[in-house]
């Protein structure tokens, strides 16, 4: 038997066989990771900016579509209402409230556009609300391009016990900053402002997602590659053992002519 195992003719099928089981197994781990990656979430399409009053409106929430969109607005910076977002690092994901405390500030001002609304802009990121920086709100009539936010919900943050000092808040809620900016007309979400407005530094902010969907059919490639593998160990189980047969009869022939 062992003279068979490692015979010329069988060792070639062993190699043949550990071959095509490595190729088999490899091109299956591909197809799997192909489903795998089919259902991470992606990068949209990524659109030319667009004006800000197009894709917001006074009160109700953003469509989930127009989150992360480029736009452009004009207007006014009314500095009077300017606020800080406080506990707030330079990532507009990063978790905020007393998981981030004092580790910034955004600035938050109102761009009153030509039809009289308000516009929730983030015009950057500081580490102390005393930085010269955020008093420098630009005068006149500007130009802002951004990418457009949600509102964040007031219970979306872990709030300070002790409060916050007047002209901070904790997030950008279109509901809050209506009862603070009293009287006013504030349009839904946030824009976070790119470039950041003076000396501003940048807040991070990533253009649209959408999720993946996973392709099922990779994952049937997948499993068929490693069904041929199991056939090629079944096919080499069935080689090896009628060649063993083969030569155990040729070995018993002799014996039986001489008993004949």
């Amino acid at each position: 038997m062992l003279r068979t195992l490692f015979s010329p003719r069988i060792m070639g099928l062993h190699l043949l066989t550990i071959g095509v089981l490595v190729a088999f197994i490899l091109l299956g781990r591909w197809q799997l990771g192909i489903f795998q990656d089919s259902g991470k979430p992606h990068a949209a399409t990524d659109p030319a900016p667009v004006a800000v009053a197009t894709l917001t409106q006074i009160g109700p929430q953003l469509r989930g579509d127009v989150v992360g969109r480029r736009i452009s607005a004009e207007g006014v910076y009314e500095a009077g209402r300017q606020l800080l977002v406080a506990d707030r690092r330079a990532d507009v994901d990063a978790p905020g409230g007393n998981v981030s405390r004092d580790d910034g500030y955004w600035v938050l001002t109102p761009l009153r556009l030509d039809d009289g609304t308000l516009m929730p802009v983030v015009r950057g990121w500081v580490a102390k609300s005393d930085d010269p920086a955020v008093a420098a709100v630009p005068q006149g009539r500007v130009a802002v391009a951004g990418r457009l936010r949600p509102q964040q919900g007031t219970d979306s943050v872990q709030r300070r016990a002790e409060g916050l000092p007047p002209g901070q808040v904790q997030t950008v809620s279109t509901g809050e900053l209506i009862n603070l900016w009293t009287g006013q007309k504030v349009r839904a979400g946030f824009v976070v402002a790119q470039p950041p407005s003076g000396s501003l530094t940048q807040v991070k902010v990533d253009p649209p997602v959408v999720g993946g969907t996973l392709t099922w059919r990779n994952l049937a490639y997948a499993a068929n590659w490693w069904i041929f593998a199991g056939f090629a160990v079944f096919m080499w189980f069935h080689f090896v053992r009628d060649a063993v047969r083969a030569d155990r009869d040729r070995g018993k022939s002799p014996e039986m002519a001489l008993e004949g």
